[in-house]
């Protein structure tokens, strides 16, 4: 019996340090408007966030590299994320011909996470993802429409909450991956997993769960780059056909950057 071929989409989560550069930014919309097929955007910004926030004399806390998420700094993490950064990016897709539309985890129910429960620290209003309705993203994805997601999800309750833009992309695409043959692409201002990040000619092209513990064991895989490749490894044995991490300016080029099987 024939297999019908799934439709390929592409999953392509941009940190906030190009998101917040000008420069990097329009040169990253040029590379995402060559991505051929069905494509969504998840976007950071949380320099945007602290800058904000001191302007509006509030003060910013951080936990381990993690932002604590009170009652004022979730109301600036909403303006910001699902405001600011998110139509901006909207609105320069636009002016390069992608037609999108900018929203968040709450809109069409998106992205529901309950309030993180307080272990040795309160995070605040940070969410920890229940659930991931992509249904609602299949008819934007065949009219043509790039979905561009704030890394914000709701409790179901009224309460946005603050969700990792990482995670956000990786539940997404675990949960397109039902229906799509799909690819998750952290990119980023380095050229990929690199056995030394001062020089590009070292990046690692495939790393699998065997390579992955044995780079963390020879402390060339460090910070936060752990979690984000335990994320990609996730992904891939929940059904995402592959995970790419790269540099920005490489987004359209399938032939650079690490690929996580």
């Amino acid at each position: 019996m024939n297999s019908v071929k799934k439709a390929e989409v592409q999953v392509i989560k941009v940190g906030g340090k190009i998101v917040e550069d000008p420069t990097a930014l329009m040169h990253l919309l040029d590379q995402f408007k060559k991505v051929p097929g069905y494509k969504v955007l998840v976007h950071g910004g949380g320099r945007s966030a602290t800058k904000i926030a001191a302007q509006m004399g509030v003060e910013t806390k951080m936990v381990d590299g993690r932002r604590v998420t009170d009652e004022s700094m979730l109301q600036v993490v909403t303006m910001v994320y699902g405001g600011l950064v998110n139509k901006s990016i909207v609105s320069k897709l636009q002016s390069v011909g992608v037609n999108a539309i900018g929203i968040t985890g709450a809109d069409m129910n998106l992205v529901q996470a309950h309030k993180r429960p307080v272990q040795e620290v309160d995070y605040g209003f940070v969410g920890d993802i229940d659930k991931v309705d992509v249904t609602v993203l299949s008819p934007l994805l065949l009219q043509g429409v790039v979905p561009v997601i704030a890394p914000l999800t709701h409790d179901g309750h009224g309460s946005m909450l603050n969700t990792n833009a990482d995670t956000i992309a990786a539940e997404v695409a675990k949960a397109l991956a039902a229906d799509y043959q799909v690819q998750l692409v952290y990119c980023f201002e380095l050229s990929g997993v690199m056995r030394d990040p001062e020089d590009a000619a070292t990046v690692i092209p495939i790393i699998n769960k065997e390579s992955f513990e044995q780079l963390v064991t020879d402390e060339i895989v460090v910070g936060g780059m752990i979690p984000k490749i335990q994320n990609a490894l996730q992904a891939v044995e929940a059904g995402v056909d592959k995970v790419r991490i790269t540099k920005a300016g490489d987004l359209a080029d399938p032939q650079k950057g690490t690929y996580v099987v």
